[in-house]
């Protein structure tokens, strides 16, 4: 297998060049310019970060990618798909204005912002992956008509992946709410008795009568439910939730297959920042102190490679000892999260052809 190339730089500067201008010459040297952007449409797929969290890439960076964009003559947009959970991204109206109280705004960025799968998570389009576990992905509709794909990763740990790489940004992140389901859950959602107050809310929004009230409460029928999470959106005091109950190995190979959907049959780039590198996703409406010191910025067209050299880059560096690893466990992030197997995401994206597990690191 033919190495990918990744190019590496620090966040040190000098009085000649800030961090902005370090990533600008990055991300050319790596070759984004190669891309024919002239008059395309071009999905910048990034996190603006739950309100209350601090660790989310700063806007600047955005804007730095936003300009390069331009400059080649493309027509960036910033996006992002609502969350399957509860929080300030759970519908359009609360993700943008979550991402505006975050930096994130056209005033600041010189491009609009597009909440991909639409107002409540619904606007999806179901794009054939034929994957092992995946045969039709649920992505996010402005997305899929994106021609260019460029995705800026916030590269941290996470509690059910390992990490968050540019696969989880991209597979993870580009999935619907039915996506998200998908990827989460091994089964259908259910309902917390003890917060449903029975207003029906999921019934009227399901289109398979699978929402059932019994004595004041409602319950889900898996035999009628798709999965499509509707009635979670719809669900007034969030008493509606994914079960959560895929293997770790299953869901990481689920966002790549994800990731290829998204992906495949048109030009992408993928830029990781590893930085503030929080024990837990950006998803949180908090964060803890980082488990390493930063270490870079990290640019490839191949998004496997990329989140491999993250990983190796991240296990070379001294822990941040005030949290409790798993002893004599190398890994930094399975030490972290027992249960995780980042790994799967990598070896599954080689075998489905989303990119290799070799790498030769360039710095800049």
């Amino acid at each position: 297998m033919v190495q990918s190339k990744v190019y590496f730089t620090t966040f040190r500067t000098t009085m000649h060049e800030n961090l902005q201008q370090k990533l600008m010459r990055l991300m050319l040297t790596a070759g984004m310019d190669k891309i024919d952007f002239e008059n395309k449409y071009v999905a910048v797929k990034l996190h603006f970060g739950e309100p209350g969290n601090l660790a989310y890439l700063r806007p600047n960076y955005a804007k730095t990618v936003v300009d390069l964009i331009k400059q080649l003559g493309g027509k960036p947009f910033l996006t992002d798909c609502n969350t399957l959970y509860v929080g300030g991204r759970k519908n359009a109206l609360d993700h943008l204005e979550s991402a505006y109280q975050n930096g994130f705004n056209p005033y600041n960025l010189g491009c609009h912002l597009l909440i991909a799968d639409g107002l409540k998570g619904t606007d999806d389009v179901e794009v054939p992956v034929n994957g092992e576990y995946v045969k039709n992905a649920k992505i996010g509709r402005a997305i899929m008509d994106a021609d260019i794909i460029v995705s800026l990763t916030h590269f941290k740990g996470h509690e059910m992946t390992g990490f968050g790489g540019a696969i989880k940004n991209i597979g993870m992140g580009g999935g619907s709410r039915a996506g998200k389901m998908e990827m989460h859950s091994a089964g259908k959602p259910i309902v917390y008795e003890d917060k449903c107050i029975g207003c029906n809310a999921c019934a009227k929004a399901c289109a398979h009568g699978a929402p059932i009230l019994e004595n004041r409460k409602m319950h889900i029928d898996h035999d009628k439910c798709l999965g499509c999470g509707r009635c979670i959106g719809a669900c007034p005091v969030d008493a509606i939730d994914a079960a959560n109950d895929e293997s770790a190995t299953v869901l990481n190979c689920k966002m790549a297959e994800y990731t290829k959907a998204i992906l495949q049959d048109r030009p992408h780039f993928h830029i990781s920042l590893i930085c503030d590198v929080s024990p837990v996703c950006d998803c949180y409406g908090v964060n803890d102190v980082p488990i390493i010191s930063d270490i870079g910025m990290l640019a490839s067209f191949d998004p496997v490679a990329l989140d491999l050299a993250c990983a190796d880059a991240c296990n070379k560096m001294p822990r941040n000892e005030v949290y409790d690893y798993a002893k004599d466990d190398k890994d930094l992030f399975h030490a972290l999260h027992t249960i995780t197997d980042w790994r799967a995401q990598i070896t599954h994206g080689v075998k489905i052809g989303l990119g290799s597990d070799r790498y030769e690191l360039i710095e800049i």
